[in-house]
């Protein structure tokens, strides 16, 4: 009969369990959705048109500031000529305060999910303090 110590099972037991989330996360990994953007490049395109029924524009902001700065790269998005609050990713993809963990490849993408998600509802000014 075989005498196993109790710190030899625990370490096996500690060894499996290591070896089993590593290979969760790792599928984890491979099935998650990426988004299709450069990492970096020029400013996008601007666009204007009506998505939906809601008029979409997107477009290099003029000014600077919190809006005009960082957080959209200095690229603005209206809807129905309200701004929605954009942001570029480190890895060229755009998220908005209504899609924000869900990166899409372009600010005219952003836009359009938006009015998806938006449902008809229109989109009120967001106040930051």
């Amino acid at each position: 009969m075989s005498s196993i110590t109790r710190r030899r099972a625990l370490g096996v037991a500690a060894g499996a369990a290591g070896a089993a989330a590593g290979l969760a996360l790792a599928g984890h990994a491979a099935a998650a959705p990426r988004a299709a953007a450069p990492a970096a490049g020029p400013d996008p395109a601007s666009f204007d048109e009506v998505y939906q029924g809601r008029r979409i524009r997107g477009g290099p902001s003029h000014g600077g500031g919190h809006h005009g700065g960082h957080h959209g790269g200095g690229y603005s998005v209206t809807i129905d000529g309200r701004e929605l609050h954009v942001m570029r990713n480190a890895d060229g993809t755009w998220i908005s305060v209504i899609n924000h963990y869900e990166p899409v490849a372009t600010p005219k993408a952003l836009a359009r999910a938006a009015v998806r998600e938006l449902q008809g509802a229109p989109l009120v000014p967001l106040t930051l303090t």
